[in-house]
């Protein structure tokens, strides 16, 4: 098996920025389960007191719904940034905001500063879950690329379940304050890691090509896709080829696009409702909101003292082994066919969830009470396995280069939008109309997996580049799927003149051209 050692190192050094999100997301689900959270901010999880239960509940929809506004301001100033400073400067930029934001929030002394804190840190995760997966996806070859990004999925999980798990060991901390402030207070370790290593990951070599860089580009590429049986350095001489031809094809396009025309004209337009559907289907599973108030909810069910919070690490475990899972399935089963599975066997899971809720909430049946729980796990084991990591790679790889940025970051703010509402309205929904709240998102899904399967192109095995093919444009050169006879024609064409090398050397497309027409002569 072919060996990509040094881009497997850098989508794993990208992947502190996923842990990043992961961890921060999660942080409040164990948070919420900690005596002493409550106690420091006159807070109440007993709804006991009336006045004061209602209160919280509000200021717990705040803590999750400025997040995720956050977010949505990270996602769109990302795109911003990442187009026009690059990918690198946006990473050091999206770990600042982490850092001082999980800083603030450890040493928050009022409510109001904690809110403002979970603003600024959702700043940052809204901006490292649009730039990760697309830096990824740019330095990935074809034939891995959906495993690589999908360690964005993983590592995100892998995020939840640290969370998870050092919130359930800080519940047993005698000191009120450190139960909650030292998980939050790692939220700071990330982005701090991630920071330290971004000085040695390069720029996006098709960012540098849009640039005109096309020197650095090439040594960028050269090095990322060595092969151990190809000293020629022909595969990443193939890709770079394409790269730079497809980049020289589309540069009068981006000279000349306005953002008005990612919905004017038809293949972007196909691309941005795709995306934006992806976020918003995955959301509208539940997920955030099952995983968010899973402590809440398990106490619900039955469930007291450390229980719950043993529970959530359990549950958030079973994901990240999901996610894992879709990443050495996803280039083989395809994007959509995943995406499909996934949301089918969620909506099946509510519907039983919300059944049992009905039936068993508030009694003492433990068998009934086990069942709820049972689904609520089988749910995450659907979302993990088929739809995280889903999400990311195919939304990272559906725009071109010379729009990516601006379809991430208009998904990435869809995925917040999507859940502002439903973690805001979570807390007082579940207090006042309890398991209906669940038929909001089995409705959603029933209509999603349809539009999804017949809307959505596949994009399995082919470069960034030849997925244009599939909205309806042009595709300047072929790599993936296509015979022998004519791979052997290209490396020749290559060979002879063609050659990453000599464009990297200044020369157009058009001097190429003109030199190879000189040389067939």
């Amino acid at each position: 098996m072919v060996s990509f050692q040094a881009t497997e190192e850098i989508v794993l050094a990208l992947c502190f920025g996923s842990i990043t999100y992961g961890y921060d997301f999660s942080v409040i689900s164990t948070t919420l389960g900690q005596p002493g959270f409550y106690a420091y901010f006159g807070l109440t999880a007993s709804p006991k007191d009336a006045e004061l239960y209602a209160y919280s509940n509000r200021i717990i929809g705040a803590i999750n719904g400025l997040f995720s506004a956050g977010g949505t301001f990270g996602a769109l100033g990302m795109a911003w940034l990442c187009e026009s400073k690059g990918r690198k400067m946006a990473l050091y930029v999206a770990c600042v905001f982490g850092i001082v934001g999980g800083a603030l929030q450890a040493g928050s002394v009022h409510i109001a500063m904690y809110l403002v804190a979970r603003l600024i840190t959702g700043v940052a995760v809204g901006a490292l879950v649009t730039l990760v997966p697309l830096f990824q996806a740019e330095i990935a070859p074809p034939a891995s690329r959906g495993f690589l990004v999908a360690q964005h999925g993983v590592l995100i999980v892998s995020g939840y379940s640290i969370a998870a798990w050092v919130g359930f060991s800080c519940y047993y901390a005698t000191n009120p304050s450190f139960q909650w402030r030292f998980p939050l207070s790692l939220q700071v370790l990330w982005p701090l890691i991630m920071l330290c290593l971004a000085r040695w990951i390069p720029e996006s070599p098709r960012w540098l090509l849009v640039q005109g860089r096309t020197q650095e580009a090439w040594t960028i590429v050269a090095r990322l896709h060595q092969r151990s049986d190809d000293p020629e350095h022909l595969f990443a001489r193939e890709e770079f080829y394409q790269m730079s031809r497809q980049v020289d094809a589309d540069r009068s396009m981006r000279e000349a696009m306005s953002l008005k025309e990612l919905w004017t004209k038809p293949s972007y337009r196909k691309r941005m409702i795709c995306g934006a559907i992806t976020m918003f289907a995955s959301e509208s599973t539940a997920i955030l909101v099952i995983y968010n108030y899973s402590v809440i909810l398990y106490a619900g069910l039955g469930n007291s003292g450390s229980i719950p919070l043993l529970l959530s690490a359990a549950y958030v475990t079973c994901a990240a082994i999901g996610n894992y899972f879709c990443s050495l399935m996803i280039d083989r089963v395809g994007r959509v066919r995943l995406l499909c599975i996934g949301i089918t066997g969620c909506m099946i899971c509510l519907i039983f969830e919300s059944a049992l809720d009905a039936q068993y909430t508030g009694t003492t049946n433990k068998a009934g009470l086990g069942a709820a729980v049972f689904f609520l796990f089988l749910h995450i084991v659907f979302y993990g396995s088929c739809i995280d990591p889903t999400t990311y790679v195919y939304t990272s790889e559906i725009f071109p280069t010379h729009i990516r940025t601006y379809g991430m970051g208009f998904a990435g703010a869809i995925l917040f939008l999507t859940t502002i509402p439903y973690l805001e309205a979570a807390p007082s929904a579940f207090a006042t109309i309890g398991w209906k709240y669940y038929l909001v998102f089995i409705t959603i899904s029933a209509v999603m997996i349809p539009l999804i399967f017949w809307y959505f192109p596949e994009t399995k095995g082919l470069s960034l580049e030849e997925i244009n093919e599939l909205f309806g444009d042009a595709v300047v050169v072929h790599l993936t799927h296509i015979s022998d006879e004519e791979k052997a024609e290209l490396d020749a064409k290559i060979k002879a003149g063609e050659d990453p090398i000599l464009a990297a050397k200044g020369a157009r497309a058009d001097e190429v051209e003109r030199a190879l027409e000189i040389q067939e002569k």
